[in-house]
């Protein structure tokens, strides 16, 4: 391969010089996408864990006038923000967000920082909505039942609903995940340095938007193939073998079931 680019080459050509000659470009890029899109999704996945939690609590005649008023005002302006960043792009979000703040605040964000920010505040709007929908999947009955038997709303959800909703919105926060890896794209109008964004500067340099472009596309392709895999893997763990031998039954009478005293809630 020549040391320099020519402007008769073919087009693989073209794509065996970037990938031998800017591989350290791409990969820096790949890496800072990876980053704010992990980093934003669990930060996104935790804001939306306490926000689905808040909106799913009770209100009870019981309870306190302001407590009832204090817990309506909460629900409300968390359901402002879940449908303020559900309902607007999150280009538009970067700009507002990473120019408003220098421009009221008259500080300057750094812009890995920015990106995660976004990214996550973004998220928290989409996952609060995927944990709610979770918590409701959960048989009513189970809640009916703690409750009966004097177990607080807040044990109810640590030990009893949350561990089944989260199983059951596994998939979609897996998704949700994938979705990120290819939104961060969108962080390039504020000079974000992801994978994009330096694709688009090694494209403008050498003016080869096809080549540069084909070979970003196959670098999101692994990126979101490797997460799936690896989420798929997860998925089959928690669901536990196919088949399996019910300790005590009439298959396995020599097998006796070791019941553990149950711990009491905090």
């Amino acid at each position: 391969m020549q040391a320099s680019p020519n402007p008769d080459w073919t087009f693989w050509q073209w794509v065996a010089y970037f990938i031998f000659n800017k591989y350290p470009e791409f990969l820096k890029g790949a890496g800072v996408t990876l980053l704010i899109s992990i980093t934003g999704t669990i930060i996104g996945f935790l804001i939306g864990l306490a926000i689905g939690v808040i909106r799913t609590i009770p209100e009870r005649h019981t309870d306190p006038k302001i407590k009832i008023v204090f817990l309506r005002i909460t629900k409300f302006i968390l359901q402002a923000y879940i449908d303020i960043f559900r309902g607007t792009p999150m280009i538009v979000q970067a700009m507002v967000i990473y120019y408003g703040v220098a421009s009221l605040f008259h500080v300057s964000m750094e812009r890995i920082a920015a990106g995660i920010l976004i990214v996550s505040v973004n998220t928290g709007a989409y996952m609060a909505e995927i944990v709610r929908g979770g918590i409701e999947s959960v048989d009513r009955g189970q809640f009916e039942a703690a409750h009966t038997i004097g177990i607080r709303h807040g044990q109810t959800m640590r030990h009893i609903i949350l561990p089944q909703a989260i199983r059951n919105i596994l998939p979609t926060i897996g998704n949700e995940f994938v979705i990120n890896i290819k939104d961060t794209s969108v962080l390039s109008v504020i000079s974000v340095t992801e994978l994009f964004f330096a694709s688009r500067s090694i494209a403008g340099t050498y003016m080869a938007y096809f080549e540069t472009m084909i070979i970003t596309c196959a670098i999101y392709f692994v990126l979101t193939f490797t997460v799936t895999s690896i989420l798929r893997r997860i998925e089959k763990k928690l669901d536990g073998p196919s088949s399996y031998t019910i300790f005590g039954s009439s298959s396995a009478p020599e097998n006796v079931i070791k019941v553990k005293e149950a711990e009491p809630f905090d």
